[in-house]
């Protein structure tokens, strides 16, 4: 059994409410052909169909104020209540506080000292590594988890070499926006196809999508349409290209999106989708709350027969 987790930065289960959150608005027809005509909405979690289950997670965690992207995705990665631990929710980049628990062991390392292959599946553009080197930029949770268990970022030749994929899902971004004309440009649907190829050439994979989040603080509501129109043909692809040994995953570590009404982030529970055969969505499901759970899910499925 491999395992891919699609991480949708900053995406709640919000109000059946099509004028603040569009999910209540948008088709998503390959979401809602796996929930059985219903939308990604607070109301439909919990929900097992033939396709998938739907949970809601707590991401406050008990903790006072509104979580943040890098206590949660360490949280996500780790099973530690890290907020708890240090007194706060905290973002967007991690504090030497909160990366201590990173680099201290986490999802990437762990699977990855069971023999385990394992991998983060974006490509990160030139500028991004130059900005690193500098120390101009500091890695956010997922890469530094990444990187301190000794797994190599995937660059511009992977990219190219159809190894890794753009954080847009399309690659239209490194031509418009990083100046890379010759960048490869796939459809969302064939973006998918690819995700579905290059997961399966490790035990577990993850891939971000930050553009989630970024629609969430514009508070645009057509453009945050269009970034789950562009998701739910990614989606379509990858579903159709996926094996039977893939247990797909898709969560996030706080609200935002789902309310358009608010630049800032949501208490909102967030979405542990989970797409693939029934028993390991029931190993994977059994005793999931919170952000806690999910790491030793990981660990638990991964350490299952196939």
């Amino acid at each position: 059994m491999r395992i891919l987790f699609i991480f949708l930065d900053g995406v709640g289960l919000g109000a059946d409410d099509p004028v603040t959150n569009p999910f209540a608005r948008v088709r998503m027809p390959s979401v809602e052909d796996l929930l059985g005509g219903r939308r990604l909405i607070t109301a439909t979690a919990p929900l097992v169909t033939n396709h998938a289950t739907l949970l809601a997670l707590d991401a406050t965690l008990g903790v006072p104020g509104l979580p943040q992207s890098a206590t949660g995705q360490a949280v996500l990665l780790t099973g530690i209540n890290i907020p708890a631990r240090i007194g706060e929710h905290y973002g967007p980049k991690p504090s030497p506080a909160v990366a201590q628990f990173l680099l201290n062991g986490n999802i990437f390392s762990q699977l990855k000292s069971l023999g385990r292959s394992v991998a983060l599946l974006n490509a990160y553009p030139p500028r991004y590594f130059r900005g690193v080197m500098s120390g101009r930029r500091l890695y956010s949770s997922i890469p530094l988890a990444v990187t301190s268990a000794g797994i190599r970022l995937f660059d511009k030749d992977d990219l190219f070499a159809g190894l890794a994929l753009s954080a847009d899902f399309t690659g239209t971004g490194w031509v418009d926006v990083l100046g890379f004309p010759d960048a490869p440009v796939h459809s969302p649907e064939a973006a998918g196809r690819l995700l579905a190829q290059v997961a399966a050439r490790y035990d577990f994979s993850l891939f971000e999508y930050w553009s989630t989040d970024y629609a969430g603080h514009k508070q645009d509501m057509p453009w945050a349409m269009a970034q789950l129109e562009t998701f739910d043909a990614v989606l379509k692809g990858l579903l159709s290209a996926s094996g039977d040994d893939q247990l797909t995953l898709i969560t996030s570590d706080h609200g935002n999106m789902e309310d358009l009404s608010t630049r800032r982030h949501t208490a909102a529970r967030v979405p542990a989708l989970l797409i693939g055969p029934v028993v390991q969505r029931r190993t994977f499901a059994d005793g999931l709350h919170d952000l806690t759970d999910v790491a030793p899910a990981i660990r638990r499925v991964l350490a299952s027969p196939a």
